[in-house]
């Protein structure tokens, strides 16, 4: 990660960077860019040189704009103005992204802050440049770029410094749940999911507990090992418990964790099955989340619940038409091996509302792609029966950079669900998919069902380019808006 400093006073002045606002007038209209005033005093001849650039740049001042002048001989040597729209939090993100591109060959940068910057605004910038930096490869080669540090300068560091800290830890774990889910899956197996996330769980007041495959059979997890039953890799159930002392409010957070789909039995075609490292991209969310909220000692109990699986073709592995036996005793029917991640979220959400009787219950979940058929690429697909459980939740991945949109949870859907063989058929053929599957988990929420929100986040959790903070693969969604929304809560 990119080394941030706030300062008044900055070491060296390599590059400056000036932040251009987009200009208005007082009856609504649009009026030329300018230079928003420093919080600051910079040198009389850096800021004359750069008010009379301003206008030759054609800049809009809308955020994520850039352009870069040189000054051979001169202290900054580089002027960088850069477009940060209208100030907002989401303005400052894409403004925090398109700096660190613009400065990627740079090896230092000094960002020279407005006046009345607040708090929001630079968490977005941080977190902008910090995620717009990222980038997973596996390779000997040294492809890091040169950009090593920014100095951030503002008249009163350790009025902005809780920023800081709180956009650094949540752009580090929003980075964690990448490099889980772009990990391929020839090394990321249930086993190895589990060891990162026991290496990453060292902090004080928090519990990690891993299930193996004897330990979830003689508890009754029958849909994870169902589900993993076709993979020499053995499924796994990790519980990672978050508590601090005096927390009155306690959340399980669940995530699908299917370390690879062929779709079983029920074999994916090719195109379909190439990106199926992606497929625990909810359980790498729910625990980067339940990470940050230790390393920021939120006052919340955060329980995560990460059911493991590898779902593969053998002729251990399960069939189309089984009954599948869940935690609790409830049985499904599945016709099609390639709707595996209901089965595993249903056993941790049963085991969830059961045992642990949490005040709240949301999973995450690559689920269906009807996900992106319905809202696109950007937007995960929220469900639940509680509105001021989804308002909030939704406002918090809003003001995070994500996006999601509620649907319904029709009554007369739930028809769909009935089996003659068994207590529910997990899979049927009746369109909606997205809509049947959240439908489906509901039935395994028990006494939750009312406080209980599902996310089908399939489409949102990998980006095909860099767009903004995204890079192109994993994207970490989730992260960001979980870890905005729990801390909202006490």
């Amino acid at each position: 990660m990119l080394a941030i400093r706030l300062t008044a006073n900055p070491d060296r002045l390599d590059t400056l960077v000036l932040p251009v606002r987009t200009g208005a007038t007082t009856d609504g209209g649009t009026a030329p860019a300018m230079l928003a005033p420093t919080g600051v005093a910079l040198p009389d001849e850096v800021s004359a040189e750069a008010t009379t650039l301003l206008p030759a740049t054609r800049l809009a001042g809308r955020a994520g704009e850039t352009f870069a002048h040189l000054r051979p001989g001169g202290t900054p040597q580089r002027l960088l103005l850069l477009g940060v729209g209208d100030g907002a939090g989401r303005s400052w993100r894409t403004a925090g992204a398109a700096l660190a591109r613009a400065a990627r060959d740079e090896t230092h940068i000094t960002v020279a802050l407005p006046a009345d910057v607040d708090s929001d605004a630079v968490r977005a910038l941080v977190e902008g440049l910090q995620l717009a930096a990222y980038r997973f490869r596996m390779t000997d080669a040294d492809e890091s770029p040169a950009l090593a540090g920014v100095e951030l300068l503002v008249a009163d560091p350790e009025a902005q410094r809780e920023a800081v800290t709180v956009a650094e830890t949540t752009a580090r774990m929003t980075r964690f749940a990448r490099d889980l889910t772009n990990a391929p899956s020839s090394v990321k197996n249930p086993q190895w999911f589990a060891a990162q996330v026991e290496a990453a769980a060292d902090l004080p007041d928090l519990h990690l507990r891993v299930r193996g495959p004897e330990e979830l059979a003689a508890e009754g997890f029958g849909g994870i090992l169902a589900v993993g039953g076709g993979s020499a890799s053995g499924p796994r159930l990790v519980e990672l418990d978050w508590r601090p002392a005096g927390a009155r409010t306690h959340v399980v957070l669940v995530g699908k964790g299917i370390t690879f789909d062929t779709g079983g039995i029920s074999i994916k075609p090719v195109p379909a099955m190439k990106l199926m490292r992606k497929d625990m991209a909810g359980a790498a969310a729910v625990v980067a989340a339940t990470l940050g909220a230790a390393a920021l000692r939120l006052r919340v109990r955060v329980t995560t619940l990460a059911p493991l699986a590898e779902n593969m073709v053998s002729g251990s592995a399960f069939r189309p038409g089984d009954i599948v036996r869940h935690y609790g005793g409830l049985t499904s029917e599945t016709t099609n091996s390639d709707a595996e991640g209901r089965l595993v979220l249903a056993d941790a959400m049963a085991y969830a509302a059961r045992d642990l009787a949490p005040d709240l219950l949301v999973d995450l979940a690559t689920l269906t792609g009807a996900n992106a058929v319905a809202l696109g690429k950007r937007h995960g697909a929220l469900y639940s029966d509680n509105d001021q459980l989804a308002a909030d939740l939704l406002a918090a991945i809003e003001d995070a950079g994500e996006a999601a949109w509620r649907m319904p949870l029709p009554a007369d859907y739930v028809e769909h669900l009935s089996s003659d063989l068994a207590d529910l058929h997990s899979s049927p053929d009746a369109g909606a998919g997205s809509v049947t599957a959240a439908l489906f988990l509901r039935e395994f929420t028990g006494d939750l069902r009312d406080r209980w929100l599902h996310i089908d986040m399939s489409a949102p959790s990998w980006s095909d380019g860099d767009d903004a903070e995204l890079t192109r693969g994993a994207t970490g969604w989730g992260v960001r808006g979980l870890l905005r929304w729990l801390a909202t809560l006490r």
